[in-house]
């Protein structure tokens, strides 16, 4: 009509990150952003949300903005003690206003419409890397349905380069040791496994429709309506939330309460760094299955999602795996010291469907070695990894009923930052006194153990064990066919 002056701003993709001392991966966070080819049309904003830095984040930040020619902004936090979620948040409130603002600030009118032009929010970490053509595929997505919430990228651990690569002549060689990109044979042994573990779960969510029911952190393309819904229904200050170790998990269950859809890109692929040792590991699987167990049990949170079975029969499984292995060590160690263990060789039916999923899964990780395939056709990878996941298993569950409640972002970035270390080999030494005194007393009293009065006293309790860890390893021998006929699709992880 005319006298009517119009506005109009190019709809847009709002990236989030929180960045606390990240000044040795930012740069290669924002060169990921700088390789994606943007919607038709579509324009991309980046805020780096420098939070409680001591470092260089934020000139390291600026300084890539201007090398990728991104339309880049660094958010400094005040007085931030939420951590990761505070960060997310101070960005949410930037775009969309702070709703605990005593003096009721109202957006002005560019404000307004800028918020208007936003069509897609990307959180992501500062340590990940989206791989080329990734924002478009979760674009793709997240824009293929209305009711469609947030859609996450797939996420593969980064190998470490070797550590023979590097020249102890290099006057950088400790940096560049500390800064994580290189790594011995362990280091790129662990990485292997929790590469091959995220596959796993990948593969499975994809074989049963592509619905998460989490939307992990480290790069997740949600919609603005969504998010704001989540706020306006839980009334929040911001979408995330403090009330778990798990804040990705906490928000995506509160999106599909509210009714929508959280699903995991076919396509789109994003590189995130692994723990590169067993302590850093386990403070960071300690925190995630603290957090997911807390949701589980929490009522006082009112979350509900979809996948609530699927999550209690993972747990069900950890602790099968846990009896059945407990189980066989104490009757193998009794049949032994009582000289009553007879081998029979349909034992080998579950170490032979073990080995070739576990070949399956190693061969379906990308970018894996021959050597990974070869030691997860053996077990011996699969079995140390599962041995680890056991004791964080055990020690969540068993913090769970106790009264002391641990802060599991502070423990896993004082592991990372070197501020505490391991007890592993304090405890492998323990191990091996165990196992070293009791194989002494099994030789020094074995006439008293391989007597018949013993013998016939301990048979019914063994043959009773045998039977029932018989009937726990053909069940989970089942579960292993049912999962060998998932692999054999077309899903790649």
């Amino acid at each position: 009509m005319p006298g009517i002056k119009k506005s109009y701003m190019k709809p847009r993709i709002v990236a989030l990150i929180p960045a606390h001392n990240e000044e040795k991966s930012i740069r290669d966070c924002l060169a990921g952003l700088n390789d994606q080819l943007l919607p038709k049309g579509v324009e991309l904003d980046v805020y780096v949300i420098a939070d409680n830095c001591t470092d260089r984040t934020e000139e390291k930040a600026i300084t890539a903005g201007e090398e990728f020619n991104l339309n880049l902004k660094v958010v400094i936090t005040e007085n931030n003690k939420l951590r990761k979620v505070g960060a997310l948040n101070a960005g949410w409130k930037l775009l969309y206003g702070d709703l605990l603002d005593i003096y009721n600030k109202q957006l002005t009118e560019h404000e307004e419409l800028y918020k208007q032009s936003i069509k897609a929010v990307l959180g992501m970490d500062a340590d990940s890397r989206l791989a080329p053509n990734c924002l478009t595929y979760l674009w793709e997505g997240l824009m293929s349905a209305r009711n469609i919430g947030g859609v996450m990228a797939k996420y593969t651990m980064r190998m470490p380069k070797k550590k023979s690569l590097l020249s102890k002549h290099d006057v950088y060689y400790e940096e560049k040791l500390a800064s994580g990109e290189y790594g011995g044979p362990l280091t790129r042994w662990w990485t292997h496994q929790q590469k091959q573990d995220m596959a796993s779960w990948l593969l499975d969510l994809q074989y049963h429709g592509g619905s998460t029911y989490v939307l992990g952190g480290q790069a997740t393309l949600f919609r603005p309506e969504a998010l704001q819904e989540v706020v306006n229904h839980n009334k929040l200050d911001g979408p995330w939330q403090n009330d778990s170790d798990v804040e990705d998990m906490l928000l995506t269950w509160q999106l599909q309460k509210s009714g929508w859809k959280t699903l995991i890109s076919p396509k789109g692929r994003c590189f995130v760094d692994a723990m590169r040792s067993y302590h850093t590991f386990r403070e960071q699987r300690n925190k995630w299955n603290s957090g997911t167990v807390d949701l589980l049990t929490n009522k006082d949170l009112s979350v509900q999602t979809r996948h609530k079975g699927k999550i209690w029969r993972n747990q069900m499984k950890l602790l099968s795996d846990l009896v059945i292995r407990a189980m066989f060590i104490i009757l193998l160690s009794v049949a032994l010291a009582t000289d009553q263990f007879y081998w029979s060789w349909i034992w080998i039916t579950p170490i032979a469907l073990a080995s070739i999923l576990n070949i399956i899964l190693a061969i379906k990780t990308p970018m894996h070695r021959t050597i990974d395939v070869i030691l997860a056709g053996l077990l011996i990878s699969p079995e140390l990894y599962l041995w680890v996941n056991l004791m964080t298993f055990s020690q969540v569950w068993l913090e769970k009923l106790s009264a002391n409640k641990k802060d599991g972002w502070a423990n896993q970035y004082a592991a990372e930052s070197g501020k505490t270390s391991s007890k592993l080999v304090q405890g492998i030494i323990l191990t091996m006194v165990v196992i070293a005194a009791g194989v002494y007393l099994c030789f020094e009293y074995r006439d008293f153990l391989t007597s018949s009065r013993v013998q016939e006293a301990i048979s019914p309790y063994l043959m009773t064990g045998w039977i029932a860890l018989t009937y726990l390893t053909i069940i989970k021998s089942l579960m292993m066919v049912y999962q060998i006929w998932t692999l054999r699709g077309r899903h790649t992880a």
